[in-house]
C-alpha cells in the first residue's frame, strides 16, 4: 500500500495525466520540456492540492519542490540533466508523498529503462517514419527524459488511485 491517499491521487490524476502526456510528446518531438508545462503542473498542485490534501501536508509539500529544485539546479550545472528535466522534477515533487519515495525511485528506474528501450526500438524501426521530423530520432546519445519523468508521475498517481492509503 502506498502512503499517498487514494483520494488525493484521484483528485490529481485528471489534471496531471494530460500534462505528463504533453511533456512526453514535446520532449520526443523537440528534446525540450517547456516552461509552460512545468508552470501548469505547479499551478495544478497549487490549486488542486489545496482541496486534495490536509492543509499542513499541503504546505509541507512545497519543501519537496524546494529540495528537488536545488538538486535539479546542481545536476543541471554539472551537465547531468537538462534544465527542463530539473524543472519538471521540481514541479512534480509536491505530488509525491514522502513515504512513497522508495517506491517512486524504483518506478523511475523501471520507467527510464522502458522509455529508453521503447524509444530506441521506435527510432530504429519504421515507427520513426510516422514522425520523421522529431529531434529525438537524430539526437545521437541524447535521450528525451520527459518520457520517463512524465510516465513515472502518471504511473505513480494511477498506482496511488488503486493502492493508496
Amino acid at each position: 500500500m502506498l502512503s499517498i491517499s487514494a483520494s488525493a491521487a484521484t483528485w490529481f490524476a485528471p489534471f496531471v495525466l494530460p500534462i505528463c502526456l504533453y511533456v512526453s510528446f514535446t520532449d520526443m518531438r523537440e528534446l525540450r520540456i517547456t516552461n509552460q508545462a512545468n508552470l501548469l503542473l505547479l499551478l495544478v498542485f497549487m490549486v488542486v492540492g489545496a482541496f486534495a490534501l490536509p492543509f499542513d501536508a499541503y504546505l509541507w509539500r512545497y519543501t519537496h519542490l524546494a529540495v528537488a529544485l536545488v538538486a535539479g539546479i546542481a545536476l543541471n550545472a554539472g551537465g547531468i540533466m537538462g534544465a527542463g528535466d530539473a524543472k519538471f522534477i521540481a514541479a512534480a515533487a509536491p505530488f509525491v508523498h514522502l513515504g512513497d519515495l522508495r517506491f517512486l525511485m524504483a518506478l523511475l528506474a523501471a520507467s527510464i529503462l522502458a522509455a529508453f528501450l521503447s524509444h530506441r526500438i521506435a527510432k530504429l524501426s519504421r515507427l520513426s517514419r510516422l514522425a520523421p521530423d522529431w529531434k529525438s530520432w537524430s539526437s545521437g546519445n541524447r535521450f528525451p527524459m520527459g518520457m520517463a519523468l512524465g510516465g513515472t508521475l502518471a504511473l505513480y498517481l494511477v498506482t496511488g488511485i488503486v493502492y493508496g492509503s
